[in-house]
């Protein structure tokens, strides 16, 4: 699909006087949203050459150089939102901490405007609804420039279990800025190593099972999985109603809050999110580097693998938390269970991807076009380019299931809620006195295989908060040959300020986060 770039920064003093006019900036290279703002604010910058200077960004390093694959297109009036935002400011007029920073989105929610949303599939190459979703008018109301499109794993990732990663048919294939041969996981593949690239320093992602959390991970940025119920889901493509969610991607937990603020709150549309306005809160403000001081942190210890150098890293992550004030409890046993919570989440994920699909495809404005998943199993079959790398296997094994109705998925729900909750996290923070759950996120990025697809290495902790709806956030930790490594925080339902602050107070004693080098192979 065809980028849409602005002219160069200078091209920008016709749209205002001279003197109004800040000094051309330096590059904006991990620049996180909060200093943008303030270089704002004494105008010692403003919107317009901001965004000007990320669009050359994407163009340099995501078009050309190590040609990432993490933004699918830019909005051609990215520079006509800015420069209104920047008249707003001029004229006394600022609508809070998101005013004309850019954003990008991942290219599974709706955008008002001549971009489709595809969710990576050619099935949906034409689909240009002119909506906003709930949470994109809440960014443009708070003052966001939507920047971009991101590349997503096609179909969120759910379309086969011999997929690869970062990978879909519309996007190509997003690169790892820490090592070009190395994954981006996914599914928010794009959204993570945009943000990391600094193609923009905010990104939405989506999250049905670890589509916010590895993909922040393991391209070295902060990645916050929201509880199930916060953020709006209408007009983004869907897989279960049971877990999806979307969520903020950024270079700092600061931001993470701020972008969360803005996206949260209830949607008539999803009654999930029925509790959003009473439980949101201003998470920004409730952030302190003291907020591990008197907590007790429990230690999913036997999830962390078996390799020597991350546990290393762990254990640093550890005495950190500890010399900030906490308390560790090292907690056995956290996994035993995890093949029953399996096997019930796939029967949930199959079922409510059918249903779910359906009622999104058959609910779009276009009369022509997939409306089931039945046909886009018929449009994969007809299109070449989809299957090339791998099947679709799992969207095979979802058409074979019944409804919502069905004694299976009706069974595989309340199981699942069961092992995920009552007797996942929340047993494991009761019987262990604990505030919250520490772990690895993941292990470091494998060199991404089209032919044979993902082989994750080291440990996964996103399977019981997701499962849960429970919030979830990654933090840098580090790396390993120069691939980030991030610690996850999780905590119980509506707890997300908490977990954030926790996170955020580890980020303050730590400043593990490490800068992309763009080298060509992680090989020595």
């Amino acid at each position: 699909m065809h980028k849409i770039f602005l002219a160069a920064a200078a091209s920008l003093v016709a749209f205002a006087p001279a003197a109004a006019m800040p000094p051309p900036l330096p590059d904006l290279e991990g620049k996180d949203a909060d200093s943008l703002q303030k270089d704002m604010e004494i105008r010692r910058s403003d919107s317009a050459l901001i965004t000007s200077v990320y669009l050359d960004r994407i163009a340099r390093l995501d078009d050309n150089g190590p040609k990432l694959g993490a933004v699918i297109a830019t909005f051609p009036d990215a520079d006509v939102q800015a420069r209104r935002l920047d008249a707003e400011r001029a004229a006394g007029k600022t609508r809070g901490p998101l005013h004309g920073i850019p954003i990008l989105i991942k290219d599974n929610v709706e955008v008002a405007g001549p971009l489709p949303t595809t969710a990576g599939s050619l099935a949906l190459k034409d689909n240009v609804t002119n909506r906003d979703a709930p949470i994109i008018a809440r960014l443009r109301e708070a003052g966001a420039v939507i920047l971009g499109k991101t590349n997503l794993s096609e179909w969120a990732n759910i379309r086969s279990g011999d997929s690869t990663s970062g990978w879909s048919a519309v996007g190509g294939l997003t690169k790892n800025p820490h090592a070009l041969d190395r994954n981006s996981c996914g599914s928010s593949s794009g959204s993570g190593a945009a943000v990391a690239a600094s193609l923009a320093p905010l990104a939405i992602g989506t999250e049905t099972d670890g589509s916010i959390t590895c993909p922040a991970a393991i391209n070295g940025i902060v990645g916050f999985k929201p509880t199930v119920g916060l953020v709006s889901r209408t007009f983004i493509v869907p897989i279960s109603h049971s877990q999806d969610t979307a969520g903020p991607m950024a270079l700092t937990v600061r931001d993470a809050a701020v972008l969360l603020g803005v996206i949260a709150g209830s949607d008539p549309a999803d009654p999930a999110t029925a509790e959003a306005d009473a439980r949101k809160t201003d998470y920004a403000a409730r952030l302190s580097p003291q907020a591990l001081k008197g907590k007790r942190i429990g230690v999913l210890r036997d999830r962390i693998g078996g390799r020597a150098d991350i546990a290393a890293l762990f254990d640093a992550a550890l005495k950190t938390m500890e010399t900030s004030g906490a308390t560790i409890v090292e907690i056995k046993d956290s996994k035993s269970w995890l093949g029953e919570l399996g096997a019930a989440e796939l029967e949930i994920l199959m079922t409510e991807l059918k249903a779910d699909m359906a009622a999104y495809l058959a609910a779009l404005p276009a009369k022509d076009g997939p409306k089931t998943l039945a046909d886009l199993i018929a449009f994969n079959k007809a299109n070449p380019a989809e299957l090339r790398w791998f099947d679709q296997s799992l969207f095979e094994l979802a058409e074979t299931k019944g409804g919502l109705d069905s004694p299976a998925y009706i069974e595989a729900k309340a199981k699942a809620a069961r092992l995920a909750g009552p007797e996942g996290i929340d047993r494991l923070l009761k019987d262990n006195d604990v505030d919250f759950l520490v772990g690895v996120t993941n292990g470091p990025a494998w060199t991404t295989d089209l032919v044979n697809g993902d082989h994750y290495t080291g440990p996964s902790v996103s399977q019981m908060p997701a499962v849960a709806g429970y919030p979830h956030l990654t933090v840098p930790m580090g790396a390993i040959e120069g691939l980030p490594i991030g610690l996850s925080v999780i905590g119980p339902k509506w707890s997300d300020a908490d977990v954030l602050a926790a996170g955020y107070a580890y980020e303050q004693a730590s400043g593990k986060r490490v800068t992309p080098t763009y080298r060509a192979s992680d090989a020595p």
